[in-house]
This record gives C-alpha cells, sequence and structure tokens, in this order.
C-alpha cells in the first residue's frame, strides 16, 4: 500500500483487516481536505492502483465509509463525498420526531451569541485549555411553528474563526463543513430526564419546572477531534426521540 495507509499503523496488540486500512487512508484524504463535500471520488480501478490492493478492498472499504455516511454511493454514476444537507442531518443527527411520525427538519432562532473565556467543563469537553476562546450560542428551535429545543452550542474559536460574525445559519454542520472544512462524522449522545429551567421555560414558553428530555451531544471530526458541545433542552409531550439500534 502507499504511504497513506502506511502511516495509520493499527494499534498495538490490534489487528486491522486490509480493508479497514485502506478506510482508515481514505478518511485521512477526507480529513486534509483531498476531497471535498459533493465531490466524486477516483474510481475504484483507480483507487486500487494507486493504493496496491484489490477492487474488492477498495469496495468494501468504500461500503464501510458509505455505512458511516461519509460517502455516497450512486448507481451508475460512482462515489461522492457526504454533505451535510439538511436530509443528511435529519437522517443521521436529529432525532427527535412528532408522535405522527413524521420527520422535519426544525427551523432555529438565534437568541445569543458571544465571543468567552471556556470554563473547566467546557475545556474538558472539548479538548482546550481553560480560558481558551470559545463560541457561545445560544438557539431555540421549532417544529410547526411550536418551540420545542433550546439549546446551547459552544465551539472552540480557533476552529471557526469569525463565526458570530455573521448571520449563524440553521444548518450548522453545513457551515462547518463548507467554510471551515470541519466535516462532523459522529456524534456522542447522553440523555436525562430533568426539569426545566426558569431561562429554558422562559425560551420554550411553558411553565418552570416543566419535564424536559435533556441531550449532552459532544460532536467529532473526521480527526477524531471534539469540535462542538450541545446541549438541548427538549420538550417531549407531543415528540419523541428516535433511535435505530443495529
Amino acid at each position: 500500500m502507499s504511504d497513506d495507509a502506511a502511516s495509520m499503523p493499527p494499534a498495538r496488540g490490534a489487528y486491522r483487516p486490509l480493508y479497514a486500512q485502506v478506510r482508515d487512508a481514505l478518511v485521512k484524504r477526507l480529513v486534509d481536505g483531498v476531497w471535498l463535500p459533493a465531490q466524486m471520488l477516483p474510481s475504484e480501478f483507480e483507487l486500487a492502483g494507486e493504493l496496491g490492493v484489490s477492487q474488492g478492498t477498495v469496495r468494501k472499504a468504500l461500503d464501510a465509509l458509505a455505512a458511516e455516511n461519509l460517502v455516497v454511493r450512486r448507481q451508475g454514476r460512482g462515489t461522492f463525498v457526504a454533505e451535510h444537507d439538511e436530509a443528511r442531518i435529519l437522517f443521521q443527527f436529529f432525532k427527535l420526531l412528532p408522535d405522527s411520525g413524521e420527520a422535519a427538519f426544525p427551523e432555529s432562532k438565534v437568541v445569543s451569541a458571544r465571543l468567552a473565556a471556556a470554563t473547566d467543563d467546557e475545556a474538558r469537553v472539548l479538548g482546550l485549555q481553560t480560558g481558551a476562546d470559545v463560541y457561545r450560542i445560544g438557539r431555540v428551535r421549532s417544529l410547526g411553528g411550536r418551540p420545542i429545543i433550546a439549546e446551547r452550542v459552544t465551539l472552540p474559536a480557533a476552529l471557526f474563526p469569525g463565526l458570530i460574525e455573521e448571520s449563524v445559519p440553521n444548518n450548522l454542520y453545513g457551515l462547518y463543513a463548507s467554510r471551515y472544512g470541519v466535516t462532523v462524522a459522529r456524534a456522542h449522545e447522553r440523555l436525562k430526564a430533568v426539569a426545566l429551567s426558569s431561562e429554558s421555560a422562559l425560551l420554550l414558553e411553558v411553565g418552570e419546572s416543566r419535564p424536559a428530555l435533556l441531550i449532552d451531544r459532544v460532536a467529532f471530526a473526521l480527526s477524531g477531534e471534539p469540535v462542538e458541545w450541545r446541549v438541548s433542552h427538549c420538550l417531549t409531550d407531543d415528540f419523541h426521540y428516535s433511535s435505530d439500534l443495529k
């Protein structure tokens, strides 16, 4: 294999199948910006020749990337780098659905956006030094015109320079990818039943101490680096959290 794959050895004592090593080499190219969102990858034949492996190995590596929603396979057209469009985010990252079961992408209203010094918790979660510059964005998200989510988003300012100097869009993950070359590959969530604080209750236009679902999410880039900490308080009287387990 080429230096791309050779530069990513398996962990000590671990066995990495050849297709997994090829997968890692292709992810490294995504991290390095060799291929951009919506760009078509070289053919399996070209990649196999370049990496010195069989087409079957490349195909298995691309299938793994497709299963991770990092690439999109289009019959008769080729393989493309996935985009953080609303459809993908709705499928992969937004899990709150109306009880009717009809999925919809929420609207967002920014209520605050400022530069601040990272707290101990923010520094720990995002892998920063305490006091490092972070952006804190407060948003209210609505479905069907009803506010159902009050969230706080914390970002490393050094990774997203100038982000809050312009209008903050609804689709943050798309912005990270298109403007800063940071692709969110996965997220880790923790869920907990809580009572709304007075601040969140005011934003969601309900009474204080109303039962809510707390979603604590850390998003990671392709490199494995934490790039966003998002804490959301969600009303669930007419909504539910939906997750497919495999």
